[in-house]
């Protein structure tokens, strides 16, 4: 192997639950078990949980990271939509980007999360993307190429919420780093939409409160991997009660290169672009035509 390999191999056994998931054996018997099980649950219920991903004895450590880059994040509360396209664009009356949420949790930007926390290190880390490519059956995944969407930490505050939306990217990976004292579940409407339909009409049921049949909820506990089919599933995480945020790291990965997030959305969600997005605006790599 060379340096590099044994790097990667050594961060992925120090801070991965080997035993649980094999990452530092990519293709042998544990990892293909794994890799099975997480498409089995995609497949099934559009979203995978991987339990203890991070080793228990690195929780902690994982919580203080987060802890310490949160003060970091860009805070707005904000009158959106599940789209995150601007509010004001002419739509038609029924249209469910009309329907406007309230969106009070914050970011903070990968440009500042240190290159040395755990989550950034296994951002990077190909061995890692590695395993989430054959678990979400993809030859292999990219890094978005937005210099601050990449890689976030998403901090709601108690009181605050994350409304129903859809991520640009196909599929999410998070983890959640700190859980909050009550509150904060993850809810998700499994493939409401789709590359070739956008079914507008499910949409708007859920977001007017009539499509309580098509929302699951799941629980996450601090290290748990989440792999998710979030570009076709409107979700949303509820308000946070107690006294305590809810941190959740978010990597983002595409199915290709050269991934940017638009310039209005990327406003809303750290008040500031880039000149990588400005650049981007009009011709931004997408795997498919959806308004968002």
């Amino acid at each position: 192997m060379s340096a590099a390999e044994v790097a990667e191999s050594e961060l992925v056994e120090r801070v991965v639950d080997t035993a649980r998931y094999p990452l530092a054996d990519p293709g042998g018997a544990g990892w293909a078990e794994v890799v099975a099980r997480a498409r089995h649950d995609l497949a099934e219920h559009g979203c995978c949980v991987l339990a203890d991903f991070v080793r228990p004895a690195l929780q902690e450590e994982l919580r203080r990271e987060g802890e310490r880059i949160a003060p970091r994040a860009h805070y707005d509360v904000e009158t959106v939509n599940a789209y995150n396209i601007d509010p004001g664009t002419e739509l038609p009356p029924d249209h469910p980007a009309r329907r406007t949420l309230r969106r009070g949790n914050a970011f903070v930007a990968r440009d500042q999360i240190p290159a040395e926390a755990i989550i950034h290190r296994l951002y990077a880390n190909p061995l890692f993307q590695r395993f989430l490519a054959d678990c979400v059956r993809l030859p292999e995944i990219h890094p978005l190429a937005d210099p601050l969407a990449g890689l976030t930490l998403n901090v709601v505050n108690p009181g605050m919420s994350h409304p129903w939306h859809f991520d640009t990217n196909e599929f999410a990976v998070s983890m959640l780093t700190q859980e909050p004292e009550s509150g904060g579940a993850f809810e998700y409407c499994q493939d409401i939409r789709s590359a070739e339909a956008e079914n507008f009409a499910d949409v708007a049921a859920v977001l007017d409160g009539r499509g309580e049949h098509l929302v699951r909820r799941i629980t996450l506990r601090p290290g748990d991997l989440q792999l998710f089919h979030g570009r076709f599933s409107l979700h949303r995480v509820t308000e946070v009660g107690g006294e305590r945020a809810r941190h959740t790291a978010i990597f983002a990965y595409s199915t290709r290169p050269g991934v940017i997030g638009s310039v209005e959305r990327t406003r809303q969600i750290f008040g500031r672009v880039l000149p990588e997005h400005v650049a981007a605006e009009g011709h931004a790599v997408r795997g498919d035509a959806l308004l968002d």
